[in-house]
């Protein structure tokens, strides 16, 4: 085994108490919450200031299950039905008495009438109404949750009371002009007094106007005055129903995640909403542009990353929903069903956020997956509550280590992550001096193949692993998770030299002695102007596969080898990459092999192509 001498930089700025924030971002919060800075003896800043009243009041971790992705009308064709959302609740009702935490149930999109304005659920899909949903979910201490689609009609039409604040082009409604947001706010109303107790808001357009407003204002004006519309109505909302729950989806910020982990960090978010909601998440799982031969490794890489960037952009953790667990059959996660489903529990517990949202399929979970479920909520959830989770090491879309480390009085829990195509040495490093010396950790969680070593504060991982550290009380063996058994890391892997030339439009190829022994790793990035490039052909049931269109072909004495992919999924956000890895059983040794990788993209691109040499045996 070859280990690299790199190390992890120290941990990034957090936002939280009782970590000091720096004098720009305190100040910010400040303005933002009107409230007075509390400093530490030593001049830091040691706690956020209160929020003003009315303000979001979040005060502790949740446990929020919602049904998309055991549905899909977007990336998919499965309806939600109430037969659907019912057996959902059943499966939550199962999984609690195995251990598992849910306080909430969100129904998402498309439980609603075309022609009801979000007050009547979808027929025939719901017969009944929802009434039995609401009756069942109160009757066993679940507060049901309903998703919203802002201010745009998405698949609903307008009601009269909300002619009045539609735009030139009656696609969307503005929200302080017109009586459509005091209607929409009785709506709210209207569900809270069912018992509704959380709102999810999607697809919000800030740039709406009515022909009138739109004739007087500029545009930056028309999307000030939509922002202080909506805000100031939420937060007279909260004041009147103080135990709803409001989570902000598309349109309150982050629109980066398009551009995947490549944009940099622009400090541009609006601190604002975080008056009015509980919870900003980070975006829709997808694919990083970081490969990975380890298909749902690169999607941890992407929540990751977009977590760091929203935390750089002065959002506090544990008000960061990283949308980060989906199990399912549905082709918003990919039909991965319950794949690497351990590692994906942990970071969406250890990346800090207090809305921890599960979606889903949850039938999948068998009865031992609901207990290692339970045990690692029992594990996080004591820590998220303190809001001591700090980040470290490198933005994730460096493709270098980093991690999250949770801690308390008792001791600490160190989540980290290796991207690399290499083995990497991480240094722990103490998250704030008041840190007992890192010695004494165990590893508590990993992925198969490689094993970890640990040496004080400095954890050796292998390619694209990931693995948990506890200290203190966090390295008592009850806190053992055991071993990811379906995501195999190399236990040794080397760059092997070839010379790739370009072989016709979009395509490079290269040939290369074979290795005596050991299976040949091929990494293909696509890119344009220095940027990577997402592919995509269309979702399931119809889109068309990736392996179909970013293609790795490996020949050798004439004949085709195969090539093991896990990217052979149709895949709505795309992909900038494709890797694979040839079986040193189909090779023949000391006899020349050809690689040739191509893209079916429509436009010129760069093909970057990596070969490795790796082993799996002792």
């Amino acid at each position: 085994m070859k280990e690299t001498g790199k190390d992890v930089g120290a941990p990034s700025r957090s936002c939280k108490a009782p970590v000091r924030l720096s004098a720009g971002v305190a100040l910010l919060l400040c303005c933002l919450f009107h409230a007075p800075l509390v400093h530490a003896a030593n001049g830091g800043v040691d706690s956020m200031p209160a929020p003003v009243s009315g303000a979001a009041r979040l005060n502790q971790p949740i446990a929020v299950y919602n049904n998309w992705s055991a549905y899909d009308e977007l990336s998919d064709n499965i309806e939600l039905t109430e037969q659907l959302a019912m057996k959902q609740l059943g499966e939550i009702l199962r999984l609690r008495r195995a251990g598992v935490r849910i306080d909430y149930y969100v129904m998402d999109a498309f439980w609603y009438s075309p022609t009801g304005g979000y007050r009547e659920f979808r027929k025939p899909n719901w017969p009944n109404g929802p009434d039995g949903w609401l009756e069942a979910c109160l009757t066993n201490g679940i507060k049901p949750g309903l998703w919203v689609a802002s201010n745009v009609p998405f698949r609903v039409e307008p009601l009269p009371e909300w002619h009045s604040s539609l735009d030139a082009t009656s696609s969307a409604m503005c929200f302080f002009d017109g009586g459509f947001l005091p209607q929409f706010i009785e709506t709210m109303q209207f569900w809270y007094d069912r018992g509704v107790r959380m709102f999810k808001f999607d697809f919000a357009n800030f740039s709406i106007a009515t022909p009138d407003a739109a004739k007087r204002m500029s545009k930056q004006e028309i999307f000030q005055r939509n922002c202080d519309a909506l805000r100031v109505a939420l937060m007279e909302f909260r004041k009147k129903n103080p135990e709803v729950i409001l989570a902000a989806f598309n349109g309150f910020g982050g629109d980066t995640q398009s551009e995947g982990t490549f944009a940099p960090v622009r400090t541009g978010e609006d601190l604002r909403w975080l008056q009015a909601f509980d919870s900003l998440y980070c975006g829709d799982p997808r694919l990083a542009d970081v490969p990975a031969k380890n298909f749902w490794r690169s999607m941890d890489f992407y929540t990751d990353h977009m977590v760091r960037y929203f935390e750089a952009c002065g959002v506090p953790l544990e008000r960061i929903d990283n949308t980060g667990f989906m199990v399912g059959v549905a082709g918003t996660c990919y039909a991965r069903r319950t794949e690497a489903w351990q590692g994906m529990l942990l970071l969406e517990h250890a990346r800090g956020g207090w809305m921890n949202v599960y979606y889903g399929n949850l039938e999948l979970l068998d009865h031992a997956k609901a207990r290692w479920f339970a045990k690692v909520q029992d594990m996080y959830f004591k820590l998220q509550s303190l809001g001591r989770t700090y980040s470290f090491g490198h933005l994730p879309g460096q493709g270098e280590p980093y991690g999250f480390c949770s801690l308390d009085a008792r001791g600490s829990l160190y989540t980290v992550i290796n991207p690399a195509q290499a083995v990497r040495r991480v240094k722990l490093h103490k998250v704030n001096q008041f840190q007992r010396p890192l010695t004494g950790g165990r590893i508590q969680f990993r992925d198969a193949g490689f094993g970890p070593k640990l040496s004080g504060d400095e954890l050796t991982l292998g390619p694209e692993q990931l693995g948990v550290v506890g200290y203190g009380e966090y390295a008592g063996g009850k806190y053992d998770l055991g071993v990811q058994e379906d995501v195999v890391i190399p236990q040794d892997i080397q760059p092997l030299q070839a010379d790739f030339v370009r072989d016709g439009t979009n395509a490079m190829a290269a040939s290369l002695v074979t290795p005596a022994r050991g299976d040949v790793r091929i990494v293909m990035r696509q890119s344009a102007e220095g940027k990577p490039v997402r592919t995509s052909r269309g979702a399931p049931p119809n889109g068309t596969t990736l392996d179909k269109i970013l293609q790795i072909h490996v020949l050798q004495e004439g004949r085709a080898v195969p090539v093991e992919i896990h990217y052979d999924k149709a895949i709505w956000s795309g992909l900038s990459w494709g890797v694979g890895e040839v079986k040193g059983r189909d090779l023949k040794a000391g006899v020349p092999m050809t690689v040739r990788c191509m893209s079916l993209e429509a436009r010129p691109v760069e093909l970057k192509i990596e070969l490795y040499l790796v082993h799996y045996g002792q």
